[in-house]
């Protein structure tokens, strides 16, 4: 059974990079187009904001600790929401979240609806490996 990390703590972001670094080919395969999402993160329990990013560029995976840029767009939401959506997949989670003003974005909106609609997102090889690194 492999190490399991609090999400969004530093260890948590390391376990992350090697497993995208190891699967990233594979694990854009789910993407339809280059998109480059950073992340702020509030409300978390450590006691200050944390940043990552997500996506893929020219069919390789990316998903890591701090902002990439240039980013397309950036999503700030609550800690609890973030790992609704981020690793449990609740998309659901995320539409209530817009809806209801927890999450802010901040550039091409209509990129990322494009990237959303095409079915876009980590592969379930990458998610599982993922949620499963993840207490």
């Amino acid at each position: 059974m492999s190490e399991k990390f609090a999400f969004l703590t530093d260890e948590w972001i390391v376990a992350v990079e090697a497993i995208v670094a190891g699967t990233a080919a594979d694990a854009a395969a789910a993407t339809t187009a280059d998109l480059v999402v950073n992340l702020n993160v509030t409300d978390t329990p450590f006691g200050a904001d944390k940043q990552f990013h997500m996506g893929s560029i020219d069919g390789v995976a990316l998903m890591g600790g701090g902002h990439k840029e240039p980013g397309d767009v950036t999503l700030t939401t609550d800690y609890a929401t973030a790992k609704a959506v981020f690793i449990s997949g609740d998309q659901q989670a995320g539409m209530q979240a817009f809806m209801s003003g927890k999450v802010k974005v901040q550039g091409d909106m209509t990129k990322l609806m494009m990237q959303q609609q095409g079915g876009g997102g980590a592969s379930p090889d990458l998610q599982a490996a993922i949620q499963g690194i993840t207490e």
